[in-house]
């Protein structure tokens, strides 16, 4: 069970120092990891980052025995990070060399990296934990993370190796976000392409690396991935896309770390991914911008305005209405009696109806090119929609009498 006061004072930063160092360096690392995740996503190269984070496993295993040979302390934070770097380098060289030289696809050049270098990785550590040097209990961490025994250098490595990645995307953001969307118009005002995509993929690589202690090589790819899913639910924009998608990751990372201190053998890295995942889901369903909820509420609504203006023209013409959705919007509006008659306000929206669908025709007339934006337009009230310069150009050449309806 949770202890309600142990999670409280995880969130207010009053479970102990090393609580509160750890949880910052979770946040930065979610922040750093949905800001440069979002970049990978608008670029279509979200499984590079599976690639690399698996790649890590080898150098931390050849990092670890390095230091070890030469009298040293095997689990050198920096140290292994630096070989799970290089290792990383190697990996993503790999991936690209088998996709320019070879006839693999990307996706199977990815996935032969992957597999290979995890499993050589594997390796490594089966053999660390046979040989008995180095202090290399606890080397198994890398592959799920592990904070309960992270030292405080520890937490002031991963932190300041998150804030520089979060300040690297601050300053080239520009040139990663035209890359993302218009090479050609990127190339044409200086950018190298080549310089910004190894750009990009050197933050994914620091984030993977920065990731590997708290939430390990098998879940630090989620951080790039799901904050910027969930936030592409919300917004349209670019910049507010990388905000929400910030703001996702750290708090994954914050309420993640702080359920794990509350929860004993609650290990902080699964459950940071698990937040991030809760968060996708109720991006998901309830983003305004795409999210399920809304999508159904608009269908919805646009299904009322069909109903209604196609109950007002039939009002109007005294034909009969035999739909029942139809006859439930108008009774709800209280346009028609029980029995079906119209009332007076049903009779004054029928002709103003008919006159805004005679506008809109000759709206179209004269704008063809506009016909599948003002599908929809022609709905609402035609005052909403156009300007009264606009609607007044049209009251001129609508030479029809009240509530009739000019040719098709």
């Amino acid at each position: 069970m949770i202890d309600i006061a142990a999670f409280i004072n995880a969130l207010t930063f009053s479970a102990g120092y090393n609580t509160a160092i750890v949880a910052v360096g979770a946040i930065l690392l979610g922040w750093a990891g949905g800001t440069v995740g979002t970049y990978l996503l608008l670029r279509q190269r979200s499984l590079v980052s599976d690639a690399l984070s698996h790649a890590t496993l080898p150098g931390v295993g050849i990092a670890f025995l390095l230091m070890a040979w030469f009298g040293g302390s095997g689990r050198f934070l920096p140290g292994l990070l630096l070989g799970a770097a290089i290792s990383a380098m190697i990996g993503l060289a790999g991936v690209e060399w088998l996709t320019r030289r070879t006839r693999l696809n990307s996706d199977a050049a990815i996935g032969a990296v992957l597999s290979s270098f995890f499993g050589l990785g594997v390796v490594l550590l089966t053999i660390i934990q046979s040989l008995g040097i180095g202090r290399q209990a606890g080397i198994g961490s890398f592959l799920l993370g592990s904070t309960s025994g992270m030292l405080r250098n520890e937490a002031y490595t991963l932190a300041a190796l998150a804030l520089f990645v979060a300040f690297l995307v601050f300053v080239f953001r520009r040139p990663l976000t035209l890359v993302c969307f218009d090479e050609t118009f990127a190339r044409t005002s200086g950018i190298d392409i080549r310089r910004t995509d190894l750009l990009l993929m050197f933050l994914v690589m620091a984030v993977t690396v920065t990731g590997l202690r708290i939430v390990g090589l098998i879940l630090v790819v989620a951080l790039l991935i799901i904050p910027p899913v969930a936030a592409r639910f919300w917004t349209e924009k670019t910049n507010t896309m990388i905000v929400v998608s910030g703001l996702v990751g750290a708090a994954s990372g914050f309420i993640g770390t702080a359920l794990s201190a509350s929860v004993p053998n609650f290990p902080a890295g699964p459950v940071i991914v698990l937040v991030a995942a809760v968060l996708f889901v109720l991006s998901l369903l309830l983003a305004p911008a795409r999210g399920v909820f809304y999508g159904l509420y608009r269908a919805r609504a646009f299904s009322r305005k069909v109903h209604r203006r196609q109950g007002l023209l039939a009002i109007l013409r005294g034909e009969a209405i035999y739909d029942k959705d139809t006859i439930r919007v108008l009774k709800s509006e209280k346009l028609i009696r029980g029995d079906g008659t119209p009332t007076r306000a049903g009779l004054d929206a029928a002709e103003t109806a008919a006159r805004e669908e005679a506008l809109w025709t000759i709206y179209l007339r004269n704008n063809p090119d506009a016909a599948y934006r003002a599908a929809r337009m022609r709905l609402d009230p035609i005052a909403d929609r156009l300007t009264a310069s606009e609607i007044a150009e049209l009251e001129r050449q609508f030479a029809g009498p009240s509530g009739v309806l000019p040719a098709q």
